[in-house]
């Protein structure tokens, strides 16, 4: 009887979980809108969203309870992309126009022709949308790096904040709600590690972290609430892949190639702003970040590869990779863990000695 319990109450969380944003609509169902978090510079931003429609609820459908989350699972999963949608967006002064694509996606960028106020970080950019007769409003926030950071962090997100799921739903929503301690569902340190390098040395750098990951944008939702029951820095992207599958083209794009698509365009618009890397031993990053390195000499300052086995072959063809770069001034650092990581940064003045005690303390404590 008691495990038929707790798998009943995990259950209702997870289902309460997933069917949360669904909420907002308080039943009525149509045309919603969800706008993603911006980024940008002084010169531009880009916003991404999604115009889908989704159903309304029945009228024998009671508003809360077991029932509801179960409808509202179901509505989540028949909702699709509007396409042909008008995005107006505005930001301070500069405006410009939008349309969905086939999926209901939108991408929008807007230079920045009147500059936007120096002493703030986050800024909203209003976004009017408009389907027919449907006009509807939201905001989106955007961050833009003060002018005097001195650091880019691009981070992957599988095996290398996390631990391998976010690309499997089901497995993501057990680690979060099954196994109770939600901090085991992120690597030992990384939290400490990540709000070290957002704030740098002095505590004041609000350096931008920005997010990778081979998962769809589907997901975005339960990354946010991972991110912040485990109180990771969101730093503020998360760079998720369209997938956009199709009879024409079965299969999603390549994640090496979307990570150095995305890389290579965050480093294009932040002009000078040194990087640092972050992945693991895993996938493909250390391939990815070293080619990187040698298109955009001088940008890259270090790359962070996680070590997430131990297969010899494995190791030693990061050991070439990371002998093709010994010319540069980037090193290539395969870490055992958040702490190796916390201890280099450390040398080159970019987390502070008090930060890097806390990282190690706290491998220590979750290890």
């Amino acid at each position: 009887m008691g495990g038929r319990r707790r798998s009943a109450g995990v259950v209702r969380r997870v289902l309460h979980f997933i069917t949360r944003p669904m909420k907002r609509d308080l039943g009525r169902g149509g045309i919603m809108v969800h706008p993603y978090r911006g980024y940008g510079s002084r010169q531009e931003v880009f916003v991404m969203g999604r115009v889908f429609r989704q159903a309304a609820l029945g009228r024998a459908i009671p508003h809360h309870g077991l029932l509801r989350d179960v409808a509202d699972v179901v509505r989540r999963i028949a909702r699709h992309g509007v396409a042909g949608v008008r995005v107006e967006a505005s930001l301070g002064a500069n405006r410009t126009t939008a349309t969905t694509d086939r999926d209901g996606f939108f991408d929008i960028h807007l230079p920045l022709q009147t500059p936007l106020p120096q002493d703030l970080s986050w800024h909203q950019a209003e976004l009017q949308v408009t389907q027919g007769d449907d006009r509807m409003h939201c905001h989106a926030e955007v961050y833009i790096p003060p002018p005097e950071t001195d650091l880019l962090v691009i981070s992957d997100i599988d095996d290398t904040v996390m631990y391998t799921g976010v690309a499997d739903r089901l497995r993501m929503l057990y680690r979060l709600f099954v196994q109770k301690a939600h901090q085991r569902t992120a690597f030992p340190g990384v939290a400490a590690l990540y709000r070290a390098l957002h704030v740098g040395a002095d505590g004041e750098a609000r350096r931008p972290i920005l997010y990778v990951s081979r998962g769809p944008w589907s997901i975005y939702e339960m990354l946010e609430a991972f991110f912040q029951l485990n109180r990771i820095p969101v730093g503020p992207i998360l760079f998720l892949r369209e997938w956009g599958l199709s009879w024409r083209r079965p299969w999603p794009r390549r994640a090496e190639d979307h990570k150095h698509d995305l890389i290579t365009r965050m480093l294009t618009m932040m002009e000078d702003l040194p990087c640092v890397l972050i992945g693991d031993s895993g996938q493909h990053d250390p391939e990815v970040y070293t080619r990187i390195v040698k298109e955009h000499p001088g940008r890259v300052k270090a790359i962070y590869i996680r070590r997430v086995d131990r297969q010899p072959d494995r190791e030693r063809a990061i050991e070439r990779l990371r002998e093709e770069i010994a010319h540069s001034d980037c090193e290539l650092v395969l870490a055992a863990d958040s702490a190796a990581m916390a201890a280099h940064a450390c040398r080159h003045g970019w987390i502070s000695r008090a930060d890097l005690v806390a990282v190690r303390q706290v491998c220590v404590d979750e290890g």
